[in-house]
């Protein structure tokens, strides 16, 4: 189509009303289908055009996908959608001009502009909408490492790791004191971006060593709702005294154990002994007859 035709079409959609805009998740690597449906009365494909394009008016390409007159138009596509765009042919006659977009990846974060044009005596915009594609990618099971700790070691500060990976966008990281629900400033934390566009997430948390701590890393996925969370928990240790009776109690199981062994040994010698006897006996009596 013409670039007389291209300036026509900017104008219009410039001079649109507002339109309500429909926000729609994808994750990353899926496809992702944005929608456009005509609700008015069916209308020959011969005598439309229907365009998607970029809602941004610094992009030097803007085109998505184009229908003219019943046939793609691939002649102004945006080289980074061709062959990953199709529509739905079976629904395009029953007003459905919705476009299925193919491995999205976080370049197509975008808004998203539906326009149907009906060519009759002149051209006319007959529908239009909006779609906003945000992506989006659930984080790994957080992995939480604790200090081990000595019975003397409370007071002390000491140092809680936190780790996830594989996710987009950035996450936000919490640090909760699970025994009186308190949000605490992380040490470190190191966000970073991987090759194939997802974050890993990295954080640390020093605190004072107490009696029964318990900790919580969360790590929070916005776009996905998604919150994932792993805990440690101190058990408080038990006395010096209950300390010391279990170990009476673990000495005294052995030395009932090594006692049970010695009555052992001695039945069965005491057994050898009689077996001998009853031998020696029996032994003295053939030789008397």
């Amino acid at each position: 189509f013409s670039y007389g035709f291209l300036f026509l079409l900017h104008h219009i959609l410039r001079a649109a009303v507002a339109l309500e805009e429909e926000t729609i998740v994808s994750k990353l690597g899926d496809n992702a289908t944005l929608s456009c449906i005509y609700r008015g009365r069916e209308l020959p494909l011969k005598n439309l055009r229907v365009y998607w394009q970029i809602v941004d008016d610094q992009e030097e390409c803007s085109v998505v996908h184009a229908l003219i007159s019943g046939q793609d138009n691939e002649s102004e596509q945006c080289i980074q959608f061709k062959n990953r765009t199709q529509l739905f042919w079976d629904r395009l006659e029953n007003g459905n001009f919705s476009l299925l977009l193919l491995n999205v990846s976080q370049s197509d974060e975008r808004t998203y502009k539906c326009v149907v044009l009906q060519k009759t005596e002149y051209t006319k915009v007959i529908h239009q909408a909006k779609v906003a594609l945000s992506l989006a990618a659930s984080y790994s099971q957080p992995i939480l490492s604790g200090p081990i700790r000595n019975g003397d070691s409370t007071g002390e500060e000491v140092t809680f790791s936190c780790r996830s990976g594989n996710g987009y966008p950035e996450p936000n990281v919490y640090w909760i004191n699970k025994t009186d629900g308190r949000h605490l400033p992380p040490s470190e934390l190191k966000i970073t971006l991987h090759d194939d566009g997802t974050y890993s997430v990295f954080s640390t948390l020093k605190v004072k060593a107490t009696s029964n701590m318990q900790i919580e890393c969360s790590v929070e996925n916005e776009i996905l709702r998604e919150n994932l969370s792993a805990n440690y928990t101190q058990q408080k240790q038990t006395s010096g005294s209950s300390t010391e009776s279990h170990k009476n109690l673990e000495k005294n199981g052995r030395g009932a154990q090594a006692a049970g062994i010695i009555s052992i040994v001695i039945l069965l010698g005491l057994l050898a002994v009689l077996i001998c006897w009853l031998w020696k006996r029996r032994s003295s009596k053939l030789v008397s007859y």
